[in-house]
């Protein structure tokens, strides 16, 4: 289990709310980096102990959502019934964050047990996101089965690669700072 202390957490946790405030919408196009907040709730799960977490998370990824739209707007392409999807999608993220920080150890060994639970929280997610879109957004006339299965096979791969990408970042930098961390403790036990 990643054991961090409270003020570590609450640092990790501002740095994921400004990445995804940066990357959803269209605040900061400059910036023009794709959207994190998959990523973003599965090392929520990850990296934070509170549960709350899952829910102020939504409710910041909601609230960019409504800004970027905009009330007059809300009638958006995405705005829809269906929006509320996103809700079990994401909490299928974030869950699959929670088990893997229960099967976490700091060696090598544990990206054999990250990747495949990012793999499948991330299918989960697309199962509610891209389906719940697909069949009650009220944009397609007759949605199949067969529909959604294309719709999977054609939005999975590029959302996925995105998350991985960002969640590999996060590996880094988790590495780096643990190492860094034994480091100056070595260092200082000498001293």
């Amino acid at each position: 289990m990643l054991k961090t202390s409270k003020h570590t957490q609450l640092v990790v946790g501002a740095l994921l709310l400004a990445l995804m405030i940066m990357t959803r919408g269209s605040h900061f196009p400059q910036l023009n980096l794709p959207s994190a907040s998959w990523a973003v709730f599965f090392l929520v799960g990850v990296l934070l102990r509170p549960v709350w977490a899952y829910p102020l998370f939504f409710a910041v990824a909601f609230a960019v959502d409504v800004m970027t739209v905009g009330w007059v707007n809300a009638g958006h392409h995405c705005m829809t019934i269906a929006y509320w999807a996103l809700l079990p999608g994401y909490a299928a993220l974030w869950f699959g964050g929670r088990m893997y920080a229960g099967w976490h150890r700091d060696q090598a060994s544990s990206l054999l047990v990250l990747v495949p639970t990012m793999m499948l929280s991330a299918l989960v997610c697309q199962v509610f996101t891209s389906g719940g879109f697909y069949w009650f957004s009220g944009r397609y006339a007759e949605p199949t089965f067969a529909g959604m299965i294309e719709r999977l096979a054609h939005y999975y791969p590029s959302y996925l690669s995105t998350m991985a990408a960002y969640v590999a970042v996060a590996v880094v930098l988790y590495v780096g700072a643990r190492s860094a961390a034994a480091l100056f403790g070595n260092a200082s036990q000498r001293a």
